[in-house]
């Protein structure tokens, strides 16, 4: 129909007119506004700000205060019950106003701020945490939907180390190698001026763990008795070179008492200091009260080893009896920690009772031939014949090679005869300067005999921490 209005498409029917009622105007399309508008000053290139913060520029006092709600909810860190404020569920009631944010890179986290919808990777100081949380630079906050990760301290926690921990001399100084004792090493070292230094030898290892036993620690007094059936086997130069070896190596005081009851040459190992014997001794016992007045009675050789002689006038005729060994030892185990006793070759003379009940241990002392290692075995099957059983297992045996190994008898095979009886076995090779008779200097000793004796020493020391230990 020529002049009627047609609708056009996709319009409803009774709309307003295109023209806005005037008509013969072109028809414009209106502008759609947001909610929020956008102030003319802001780039739209920038992120979009969160709904309820203030416009750039634009004081916080001028916007009024509503709940800040966050773009997600946050989940609550492990241990911590209720709902954080300002997400749904949360406690209600007016909120503080939402401060305005620094610039990003500024010094410090400010709280109540949130990530900007959009870029959770985006770190933001003063991500909203929860209560006991604090957020870690160079960490990114969580996306929606993401678990909060509370922040791990920068350090681990532990005890701190106690005064003095620190500074110890194991761990401020270095430790250096051993020098040798002995051997090519010495001599290398040596004539390099003490600048090569190629560490211990094998065998100074071993005399160095050796020497470490002999030296662990003893309480009280340990009483060791040398026995023999048979003389001539070196019973009383064992007794010397042990017991010199104990007072060069110990720093204890050590003794060697002859309880030989037919004139023991003891008191000839070492150079002679007294005429005094163990008789003087028990004759002035109400006199002594400390070490000095012992000493006066006792004589001491190089390796401070003293010797309580016994008597060597013929014309007395008094034997040494039980009471007077036990008596001895009573007021030796006051002043000394080990006291060796040297007994005579009989077994059932006065004082050999007196021996065995108060000795710790026992050394049989053999030689290498047939008829020495016979009285030997006879003198353990005596013991055990005599109630001394307990004795004989502590007991050590030393099969000594009073003459060059010239003979066919097969020293191993005697070892393992008193092994099967005794708690050890030691063997002493002969030795030139021992074969003298004369005073004994381990200095003068060969290197194998050194190192027997040091063998010995360390076998009977290893019984000291099974001993009674009777206190002095």
């Amino acid at each position: 129909m020529t002049g009627q209005y047609e609708e056009p498409e996709g319009r409803d029917r009774g709309a307003a007119p295109r023209d806005g009622g005037r008509s013969g105007e072109p028809y414009v399309e209106p502008e759609t506004r947001p909610a929020h508008p956008t102030p003319s000053y802001v780039d739209p290139s920038m992120p979009e700000q969160a709904p309820g913060a203030p416009a750039f520029g634009q004081s916080p006092q001028s916007q009024p205060s509503a709940p800040v709600q966050p773009p997600w909810t946050e989940q609550q860190p492990p241990g911590v019950s209720g709902p954080h404020p300002g997400v749904a569920g949360g406690p209600s009631g007016p909120q503080p106003p939402v401060q305005p944010q620094p610039p990003v890179g500024g010094s410090g986290p400010q709280p109540g701020a949130h990530a900007v919808p959009g870029t959770p990777d985006q770190q933001f100081p003063g991500h909203a945490q929860g209560p006991g949380q604090a957020h870690v630079p160079g960490q990114a906050f969580p996306g929606p939907g993401q678990p909060h990760v509370p922040a791990q301290p920068p350090f681990p926690q532990g005890p701190a180390p106690g005064p003095g921990q620190d500074l110890s001399s194991a761990q401020l100084l270095r430790q250096a190698k051993r020098t040798p004792q002995s051997g090519w090493r010495k001599a290398v070292y040596l004539l390099s001026g003490k600048t090569i230094n190629l560490g211990e030898s094998p065998a100074d290892v071993r005399r160095r763990e050796l020497i470490s036993r002999i030296n662990q620690p003893l309480h009280g007094c340990y009483k060791i008795a040398m026995l023999s059936l048979k003389g001539g086997v070196g019973k009383t130069t064992t007794t010397a070179t042990l017991g010199s070896t104990f007072a060069s190596l110990r720093g204890d005081r050590v003794i060697a008492v002859d309880a030989n009851p037919d004139r023991g040459t003891l008191s000839q190992k070492i150079p002679a200091e007294t005429t005094a014997t163990v008789r003087h001794l028990l004759r002035d016992a109400h006199r002594v009260r400390k070490y000095s007045d012992v000493r006066s009675y006792t004589s001491q050789g190089p390796s401070r080893l003293e010797i309580l002689a016994s008597e060597q006038d013929p014309a007395v005729s008094e034997a040494f009896s039980e009471d007077d060994y036990r008596r001895t030892v009573t007021m030796l185990e006051h002043f000394y920690n080990v006291v060796l006793t040297d007994c005579g070759t009989g077994l059932m003379h006065s004082a050999m009772k007196g021996v065995l009940d108060v000795a710790d241990s026992l050394v049989i002392v053999s030689s290498s031939s047939i008829d020495g290692a016979r009285s030997a075995s006879a003198t353990l099957e005596w013991l055990d014949a005599h109630g001394y059983g307990q004795l004989v297992s502590r007991s050590v045996a030393v099969i000594n090679s009073v003459r060059p190994a010239a003979g066919k008898v097969d020293v191993d095979k005697l070892a393992a005869h008193f092994g099967s009886r005794c708690r050890a076995v030691a063997k002493i090779p002969f030795d030139p300067h021992l074969e003298e008779g004369a005073e004994v200097e381990l200095d003068q000793l060969a290197a194998p005999t050194r190192l027997a004796l040091l063998e010995l020493a360390a076998v009977v020391a290893d019984d000291f921490q099974h001993a009674p230990g009777r206190q002095g």
